[in-house]
């Protein structure tokens, strides 16, 4: 039996440069950071030859082909895997809130499956074979940066080239800047869950008319980025970034926020966040905000009817946390 806990993440800056209707053009360019929030994924060889998979249903099937989980489907028909598992998920978050979960998954259940036949392989591979699984295989409309920050874990600038090469790098920063850094972060629950497909799907579609607005956004990346690397980091500023570019991702296509979002969003802004932004796709889930510690708790009092969640961040990626005896 392996188990693996695969974080989910918050993204800062450059979504949208990631999907494929950008970076063919030109490159792309995110601010993304794993946080301690998991996938958990156990699998295990299930006696009888059968498949067990549990997730929000069970289903209970003698061959891959019947699956209908679409990633564990696929991965276990990339992957060539017709002896029958166990295969069960548990999240810390729910699903379709903006946290990157369904690339959390991907990669958290490739790293278990090669775990299990005995060759565990590095971060690189399972981000590429997770945008494999989901955007070849399952045609989904999304972009690359969640599985490679799922895989690779930490405080990561990702950049997304023309040829399909992607190019992780840490941000260096000293670690007191980091620890300032998420005190500041709150991530707030605005409710409203829903599947990236629609919004995302439209938004790759708008690319063209789009492009000066996705370069500002890869320019903010770029921005936060040198921002955090500098010797006198003023995190204040980046409380500012992150509001510019809320404003320029709302402008990409009008279902990306709506009014009950940005409500919350200006009540947030008016007992003293400086910053923020819906995640993922847009329409609902958690929004992060930027606030400074003399008006934190202003901000808490004023959104004490949502639930709120402090952001701590998570330098590692994908990880094994349990071995058993069980193996092919």
């Amino acid at each position: 039996m392996i188990i693996t806990r695969t974080p989910f993440r918050v993204s800062f800056a450059g979504g949208g440069t990631d999907l494929p209707a950008f970076y063919t053009r030109e490159p792309g360019a995110v601010l993304s950071a794993a946080i301690a929030k998991y996938m958990y994924l156990t699998v295990k060889r299930r006696f009888g030859g059968t498949f067990r998979v549990s997730y929000s249903t069970t289903e209970l099937c003698d061959q891959v082909g019947q699956l209908k989980h679409p990633i564990v489907k696929a991965s276990l028909e990339a992957l060539r895997i017709e002896d029958g598992l166990e295969i069960v998920s548990i999240a810390d978050l729910p699903a379709e809130s903006g946290l990157g979960s369904s690339s959390s998954f991907a990669v958290g259940l490739l790293n278990a499956l090669h775990a299990l036949r005995g060759g565990p392989v590095g971060p690189a591979r399972l981000a590429c074979e997770a945008c494999e699984i989901e955007i070849a295989r399952l045609g989904e409309p999304i972009g690359k940066q969640d599985q490679y920050i799922a895989a690779f874990g930490g405080l990561q600038f990702i950049q997304f080239q023309p040829d399909g090469a992607v190019f992780v790098d840490p941000v260096i920063c000293p670690a007191s800047v980091k620890r300032r850094l998420q005190d500041r972060l709150l991530l707030v629950g605005v409710g409203q869950a829903r599947a990236a497909r629609t919004i995302l799907s439209r938004q790759s579609a708008n690319t063209p008319a789009c492009l000066d607005r996705l370069r500002a956004l890869r320019q903010l990346a770029w921005q936060m980025r040198d921002l955090l690397t500098a010797p006198d980091a003023d995190l204040d500023e980046f409380g500012a970034l992150l509001d510019e570019g809320w404003q320029i991702k709302k402008s990409l296509d009008p279902s990306i926020s709506n009014g009950h979002v940005d409500a919350i969003y200006d009540r947030a802004r008016r007992s003293g966040a400086l910053g923020g932004k819906l995640l993922g796709a847009g329409a609902g889930g958690f929004l992060l905000l930027y606030c400074h510690p003399d008006t934190r708790a202003g901000v808490d009092a004023a959104l004490d009817d949502l639930p709120r969640i402090s952001v701590e961040l998570e330098p590692q990626g994908s990880k094994i946390i349990y071995v058993g005896d069980d193996h092919w």
